[in-house]
């Protein structure tokens, strides 16, 4: 069973790891995390049952001893006398506040002496907590990519250097702001998919959207990825139904979506989207915006939709082919199925195992009422996902399908789709 102190893990490792890492200095980055991870296993065997008056304080001081004992039993590190005066010199006081180790930990992975795929990758493990399939997953890279990304990440960070200090004006933004957009996507649409949602990495998504927007009020795209994740959070309760059981767009009971946090994301929208550059968080938050101001899937202006999918696909040059997917989608609730379908053909060409590419052929096939094709596709489509809650969604539809023939089926729900 989930105890009371699991939920504030994944906040609380990052926030640790900054502490020490600004404390004994950047080139000790890998002793750092490895203390901190010992800490935590130290946690876990002791709260559940004897919890601390202060978390965070007795995790950073488990996490200290445990560094100290690291470094004072590595006979390759220098000297006694060194390492001891290294200890008793540390590079700070250790006296930030959380907020600022949040954002110093972020401007630490993402420093400009890595290449931006190393400082997303090491973003995504030291201050997300991901492990390394979710992070090829969100990728789609082998995880042996992905580790050989991290490791030497960590080496070159260890030879940069001074440590980097928060300010109003955060640098290595663009990096930060990939990070906190895959944190989002996992934890929306998780890559094993038991559970279906990471509610603690959702959790920790937007409280270091509202940091990262607070240190740089004035940029248009942070402003955009916290409205972004706010809405995208706000469909959650209606998203997931019993047993874990996925529910598309289109089919969920928009009374049980939090009001609250569409209206704070509405809300950021209606102040920064006038002549705002059209940026991609930002063009991905208006999106989910006319979802959320639609009061049911049939008010959806989908036109303006794949517009912007248009817009968003320019933006980015079309290199992400899931942007291309998600404006197929929504063209065809514009132009009918049998553009869509071919539209789909020539991205199968360019991109032949794009992930849930078969999943959106099967919903337009079913629409357009070839329903033993349409089966094959959800086959197709069921074979080639890992993701348990995706998989019993198609399996599901294609349940459907053998029961009732071929059905309109207005929403595909592709990882993206509902922006």
């Amino acid at each position: 069973m989930t105890t009371p102190a699991e939920g504030l893990w994944r906040q609380l490792a990052p926030q640790t790891l900054a502490r020490l890492v600004r404390t004994y200095g950047r080139e000790r980055f890998d002793l750092c995390e490895d203390a901190v991870q010992e800490a935590l296993l130290d946690a876990h065997r002791q709260w559940a049952t004897d919890p601390p008056d202060d978390p965070r304080a007795w995790l950073v001081a488990t996490a200290r001893r445990r560094y100290v004992d690291r470094v004072r039993s590595d006979v390759r590190r220098r000297d006694r006398e060194e390492r001891e005066a290294r200890l008793a010199a540390p590079l700070g006081d250790g006296t930030a506040g959380q907020g600022d180790d949040a954002l110093l930990l972020l401007q630490l992975c993402c420093s400009p002496a890595l290449p931006r795929s190393q400082q997303v990758a090491l973003t995504l493990r030291a201050v997300a907590g991901l492990t390394t399939a979710q992070i090829a997953n969100a990728y789609q890279l082998p995880e042996t990519t992905i580790a050989q990304r991290i490791t030497r990440a960590k080496r070159r960070l260890a030879d940069t250097g001074a440590l980097p200090r928060p300010d109003g004006d955060l640098e290595r933004l663009a990096p930060v702001l990939d990070v906190l957009y895959v944190m989002s996507a996992e934890a929306h649409h998780t890559t094993s998919g038991a559970p279906a949602r990471d509610a603690d990495l959702a959790a920790e998504a937007i409280h270091l959207a509202r940091l990262l927007h607070d240190a740089v009020p004035d940029s248009t795209e942070v402003a955009g990825l916290l409205a972004l994740v706010l809405l995208t959070e706000a469909r959650h309760p209606a998203r997931v139904g019993p047993g874990g059981r996925l529910v598309p767009l289109d089919e969920q009971d928009r009374s049980r979506w939090d009001r609250a946090l569409a209206d704070e994301g509405l809300a950021l929208l209606d102040a920064v989207t006038p002549g705002a550059a059209p940026g991609p968080y930002l063009l991905q938050a208006c999106i989910a915006g006319l979802h959320a101001s639609a009061p049911d899937a049939g008010s959806t202006d989908w036109t303006e939709i794949s517009l912007l999918y248009a817009l968003l696909e320019h933006v980015t040059e079309g290199r992400n082919p899931t942007i291309t997917l998600n404006r197929i989608v929504a063209e065809a609730m514009v132009h009918g199925t049998g553009p869509a379908l071919a539209a789909l053909d020539r991205l199968e060409a360019a991109h032949p195992r794009l992930p849930r590419l078969d999943a959106v052929r099967a919903h337009l096939l079913e629409r357009s009422g070839r329903t033993g094709d349409a089966a094959a596709a959800y086959r197709r489509a069921v074979a080639a996902t890992v993701n348990v809650a995706e998989q019993r969604h198609l399996r599901e539809r294609l349940r459907r399908l053998g029961q009732a023939g071929a059905r309109p089926d207005p929403t595909p729900d592709v990882r993206g789709g509902e922006a």
